[in-house]
């Protein structure tokens, strides 16, 4: 009984700790997002795409307060892709959106907003907007919205490209604000909002890890591998492989490594061997040795 006792304080603790921590990226996360939002993408007249975005076109029109806009208008999307995301998902994500409402409403409205080039706030709302999608994201939570649509429809349609889905819809609020605005540009603008904010978000979520995979096709592959490692304190794999024309034996060799130590690899590699078949890849993480450690 007494180490049932104290497992279940150990977990609990856990619990707590988990929660703590969840909420102080929801905080973090909202007081970005909120930003972009609020104090530049609503001054600027135009829409970043999502519901968030339908939420600002509503404001436009009728002066809806946005975040409980965003809220109401995620339940219809909360109730269609339920089954879909799972409640632990969906419970995550309903906190998110409360204390991204409380921001976007209370907090924000309280300072001046943005009043300067329209195409710096579209860049700044899409920046601030990314970062805070990456502290949801990071915690097994996100923005709600176009997520819960996008992934409803790739579980029900599995080929579709969920990139393809979630740009698409984007696409589709972002055309919306050009009558309701009456301007050109707010399509333009609501375009480098909604791309800054996905390369921020890819930046966070998968820069910090990322690195390049050399493949190099070599019969020399003893000396260019001690070279590699010689030059750049690099392991190497090594796979035997057949050329389907020529029916000769090769050597392929991997080597996952840094962007800044890739021409340094090539460079070995057509040194050592002159006629190397040298391949280079994106890797958006590396786990391992000498690289980042996995952590659940």
């Amino acid at each position: 009984m007494g180490v049932l006792r104290k497992r279940t304080k150990q977990e609990m603790k856990k619990i707590v700790r988990t929660v703590a921590v969840d909420t102080v990226f929801d905080i973090l996360g909202s007081i970005l997002y909120a930003m972009g939002l609020y104090t530049f993408a609503k001054m600027a007249n135009f829409s970043p795409g999502g519901v968030s975005g339908v939420a600002l076109i509503l404001n436009y029109l009728w002066n809806l307060p946005v975040g409980v806009t965003t809220l109401v208008l995620n339940i219809p999307l909360v109730i269609i892709s339920y089954k879909v995301v799972g409640p632990k998902f969906l419970a995550k994500t309903t906190k998110t959106m409360i204390i991204s409402t409380i921001f976007l409403d209370v907090v924000f409205p309280l300072f001046p907003m943005y009043m300067g080039n329209r195409m710096m706030a579209a860049f700044y709302s899409g920046l601030c907007m990314g970062a805070g999608m990456a502290f949801f994201y990071m915690r097994g939570s996100s923005s709600g919205g176009i997520d819960f649509l996008s992934m409803t429809i790739k579980v029900r349609h599995p080929y579709i490209s969920l990139g393809i889905v979630t740009a698409v819809l984007d696409f589709i609020v972002i055309l919306i604000g050009w009558p309701i605005y009456r301007d050109a540009n707010a399509v333009l603008y609501g375009l480098i909002c909604t791309f800054a904010t996905s390369i921020v978000l890819d930046k966070i979520m998968y820069g910090i890890g990322a690195g390049k995979l050399v493949l190099i096709i070599t019969t020399q592959t003893r000396e260019l591998t001690d070279k590699i490692s010689d030059l750049t304190d690099r392991g190497s794999t090594i796979i035997k492989a057949i050329g389907s024309y020529t029916k000769d034996e090769r050597d392929v060799i991997l080597c996952a490594c840094s962007k800044s130590q890739t021409y340094t690899i090539t460079n070995a590699a057509h040194e050592v061997d002159p006629g190397a078949f040298v391949m280079v890849t994106e890797t958006s993480e590396v786990f391992g040795e000498g690289f980042k450690e996995y952590k659940k």
